[in-house]
């Protein structure tokens, strides 16, 4: 007899019946039989990450493996980022995620709001080559509450028939339209494009953020974007310089690395990707503060950041793998793809500095919306002219 029956008769019953079936021991008998039904089940981990290609190439690289190793069930859920749904279940006490993959600057937000585990005491597995962990994982995928799960960056394309005497080869031509003339497209954002503008005016990339510190670094990164304005577009989601390069409603254009890469293959592309001046980006594995399932998740991440997971995942998305044991791994086609791939070593990058930008974003973001509409008009189809 199932409990819910059970306590259907309580409620009816008098409390005669009632007492009877506490002195016979049915009720707890029948209590005992359901604990004993989730005695030996493991328990199901809720995995969130973001949706579409990216999610396939997780549920394909490690989930569906683990699962089959392990002999259980992940539950994947999916959400837009950012870490408010993070602090809602940690406030109310009431954490149904288990494992969460997180850009590098909401896993460093989250973790100095507690929203977090704490996972610095943890050993994690070294390299399949042996390298111990520490070493083997790029800079920034380790920190506080976090294990690296992908490198990816921005680079930028430029329309394969613009240019037939010379093609641009490095970040320093994405703003020269003297020799390459044409409209540029670029992020709504003052990320990428202002630390650009100052490498491609020669400032070492070490010397990228404390030049942005200073009002005259900003109006420097400013002045070089300035030869960018004429017919300049802007964009918001991730293939719509893919679509304004195949048009040809611009010759060059910033793009996110793994989608201009993927894309640059189709049929019809009508455009070449440039990794000079990439700017690499991480996200991390993180586990939301109060997870009934801590150590399971801890399991999971194991797995999941092992190098051969972290390079089983990226055949099925270029993003680069945060290991560099799992390179050797990744067939050619695959090295040619990645934002951090061997083929682009010799290229100039940055790697985002997400602690700084998000002390200076809403500094920067007010200076680059100025930049584009007060000495220029916005026009109907989104280019400032």
């Amino acid at each position: 007899m199932k409990f819910t029956t059970i306590f259907r008769l309580f409620c009816l019953a008098s409390p005669v019946v009632f007492a009877a079936l506490i002195q016979s021991g049915s009720l707890t008998e029948v209590n005992a039989q359901e604990n004993q039904d989730s005695v030996g089940q493991k328990p199901v981990i809720t995995f969130t990450t973001w949706t579409g290609p990216y999610m396939r190439s997780q549920m394909l690289g490690f989930v569906r493996p683990y699962e089959s190793t392990n002999n259980l069930r992940v539950n994947v859920e999916h959400y837009n980022g950012g870490i408010s749904e993070i602090r809602d279940q940690v406030e109310s006490a009431n954490v149904i995620w288990d494992v969460v993959d997180l850009t590098q600057a909401d896993s460093l937000r989250a973790c100095e709001e507690g929203l977090l585990e704490n996972l610095s005491g943890i050993q994690w597995p070294d390299g399949i080559d042996g390298t111990p962990a520490a070493e083997d994982f790029v800079e920034g995928a380790l920190n506080d509450c976090g294990v690296g799960v992908i490198v990816w960056g921005t680079a930028f394309a430029y329309r394969n028939s613009a240019f037939t005497d010379k093609q641009p080869e490095s970040i320093a031509d994405f703003f020269d339209t003297t020799t390459f003339p044409g409209p540029r497209a670029i992020r709504n954002d003052p990320t990428v494009i202002m630390e650009w503008a100052l490498m491609a005016d020669g400032v070492k990339r070490e010397d990228v953020y404390p030049m942005l510190e200073t009002e005259d670094g900003v109006q420097r990164a400013l002045e070089v974007m300035n030869a960018i304005r004429t017919g300049l577009q802007i964009w918001e989601i991730g293939r719509q310089p893919v679509r304004m390069l195949n048009t040809g409603e611009v010759v060059m254009s910033s793009v996110w690395a793994t989608t201009g890469a993927v894309a640059s293959l189709e049929e019809g592309a009508a455009f070449n990707m440039i990794f000079d001046g990439r700017v690499i980006e991480l996200d991390l594995f993180g586990i939301p503060k109060g997870s009934l399932y801590k150590d399971e998740a801890i399991e999971f991440i194991r797995f999941a950041s092992s190098s051969n997971s972290l390079a089983n995942m990226v055949t099925y998305l270029p993003n680069g793998p945060t290991r560099k044991s799992s390179m050797p791994l990744l067939p050619d086609e695959i090295l040619a793809q990645i934002p951090n791939g061997p083929l682009y070593e010799d290229k100039a990058y940055i790697l985002s500095d997400a602690e700084w930008w998000a002390d200076n974003h809403a500094r920067l973001e007010e200076a680059f919306q100025a930049w584009l509409t007060a000495p220029a008009r916005q026009g109907a189809s989104g280019t400032t002219r």
